[in-house]
């Protein structure tokens, strides 16, 4: 068996459903929990997921369910979080990235999404081809916990 370049990988699939949104946060916060990520740094990684699983839900299937799939991959102390639907795609990756753009002002929402998932990550690339789909690609860097002088027995 050839040996991967990464330590651990996951793999979820779910449907479109706005309650799958809280379930798909939980499960990648789980995931990333073996690098001991400070509550901060979990709180970004949720809020990010949480962000692009909405962002499929809500404009890429619109009116009809779909598949979400995320892949979580750990190299190091660095978590690689993708997630990907088959949905009707972006027009307009700059200008959808462009902070209070959106594509429903008749909704309730900020247009903040790709914003967050900025702010919260150390990387993101959105990759869209329309009546295809969507992947947003992210990337942390967990950083270990700084031990203080009397941990280190100085």
């Amino acid at each position: 068996m050839m040996k991967s370049l990464y330590e651990n990988e996951m793999k979820l699939e779910f449907l479109s459903k706005s309650n799958n949104e809280a379930f798909a946060r939980i499960a990648v916060a789980s995931f990333v929990a073996q690098l001991d990520p400070t509550i901060e740094e979990l709180a970004d990684i949720k809020t990010a997921v949480s962000e692009a699983v909405t962002n499929s839900i809500i404009h890429a299937y619109e009116t009809t369910e779909g598949i979400i799939k995320i892949v979580c991959k750990i190299f190091a102390n660095t978590i690689h979080i993708e997630i990907s639907d088959t949905g009707k795609g972006i027009e307009n990756v700059d200008k959808a990235k462009e902070p209070l753009f959106t594509s429903k002002p008749n909704l309730e929402r900020s247009g903040m999404g790709f914003t967050i998932m900025e702010s919260f990550m150390d990387e993101l690339k959105v990759e869209s081809i329309l009546g295809i789909g969507t992947k947003i690609t992210m990337k942390k860097v967990i950083k270990a916990p700084v031990l203080e002088e009397e941990e280190l027995n100085v």
